[in-house]
């Protein structure tokens, strides 16, 4: 079982605080911070649970939102952690959207034109697959925009999201850590299982050849734009279990500090008896 230091602190662990140096060579994507398998499993459960009934309160509040972001290298389980993590909020009040390549309209506006639209309403949840994060990684990594552009993103993404913020929405982004070996692994199994070579692109390989070139601006990325009020968290994700419940928990600890609370009835609905 995880020492209770490690329960009561996990998301102050995997938080990047502002100004944090990031080196991603030395961070170990197999640690789990003291916590066995079936312990995560059963405490990420409640987590779930915890999540569900938060989510409900967000939704009837309909105040204030969430905006959940999941970055990471290919195969690092965005998709999983969508799967295992987010079932727990009710469809009606939850949006998941994954951004790809942009379309040509898309480029005739800014780069953030595209995210705001599916940013969440008052009282919704919104995950975003990627994101707009995408504008200072694979656009520096390819060199699709000169140096000077991606650099200015990272203070414009920052002012966008404090908008964000200072409107109602709480946001949480999370970084999934998988190491070299551990990737190579799972396109490996890709390939060998028929009913996911689906998911196996000719293109993996070769931005997989572009693994430093990634981690450099990975490590930027959560230096320059983890702030205070929309925090990055670096999760080690070797492990997919552990990397569900580090996800679960801090989800479920921010919907708490939000408080969603239940609007008030009318007046004198108790009183009201149903006619047969």
């Amino acid at each position: 079982m995880a020492d209770r230091d490690a329960r009561r602190s996990l998301s102050q662990l995997l938080r990047v605080e502002p100004g944090s140096r990031i080196d991603l060579d030395r961070f170990d994507a197999q640690r789990t911070h003291g916590w066995k398998r079936e312990d995560a499993e059963l405490h990420q459960a409640e987590q779930e649970a915890r999540l569900t009934e938060l989510q409900e309160r967000l939704w009837a509040e309909g105040k204030r939102s969430l905006l959940i972001v999941l970055q990471g290298i290919d195969a690092a389980g965005k998709d999983g952690t969508i799967r295992k993590v987010m079932d727990a909020f009710n469809p009606q009040g939850c949006t998941v959207t994954g951004f790809k390549v942009p379309s040509s309209e898309e480029l005739r506006h800014d780069y953030l034109w595209r995210i705001h639209h599916h940013t969440p309403g008052k009282g919704s949840v919104a995950i975003f697959n990627r994101s707009h994060y995408e504008d200072v990684l694979i656009v520096r990594v390819h060199g699709l925009v000169p140096r000077d552009v991606w650099r200015r993103r990272y203070r414009q993404i920052n002012d966008w999201e404090r908008l964000l913020t200072e409107e109602g929405t709480v946001i949480r982004k999370f970084f999934l850590y998988i190491d070299r070996d551990e990737q190579r692994e799972r396109l490996q199994a890709r390939i060998d299982d028929p009913n996911k070579r689906w998911k196996f692109s000719a293109s993996d390989l070769p931005e997989r050849e572009k693994w430093d070139s990634y981690r450099k601006a990975f490590e930027d990325m959560l230096e320059k734009t983890s702030t205070k009020d929309a925090p990055w968290y670096l999760i080690p994700a070797n492990r997919k279990w552990f990397r569900n419940l580090a996800v679960s928990t801090v989800l479920a600890e921010t919907l708490t500090a939000m408080d969603p609370r239940y609007p008030p009835a009318d007046p004198g609905i108790e009183d009201i008896v149903i006619p047969r």
